[in-house]
């Protein structure tokens, strides 16, 4: 068995015995933001998208840079 599975089969069992419910709900945030979108739903985000900057709504270089910068004041 590698290091990797391992390792695995560690978190597995680990996760078995967790019982902290916002440590739990964390775990499956991070999973959701970290799968793979299937080709439909990535084509259907860029069609999205392009209406949306067609319709002018979209953020300049200059306006990220300014709100970039505003995040170190606060």
């Amino acid at each position: 068995m590698s290091e990797t599975q391992t390792e695995k089969l560690e978190l597995l069992e680990w996760m078995a015995t967790l019982n902290d419910q916002s440590l739990i709900r964390e775990l499956i945030e991070w999973k959701r933001s970290h799968q793979r979108v299937s080709i439909s739903q990535y084509n259907e985000e860029l069609e999205q998208s392009d209406s949306e900057i067609s319709q002018g709504k979209f953020s300049t270089h200059e306006e990220a840079v300014t709100e970039i910068r505003s995040w170190r004041e606060n």
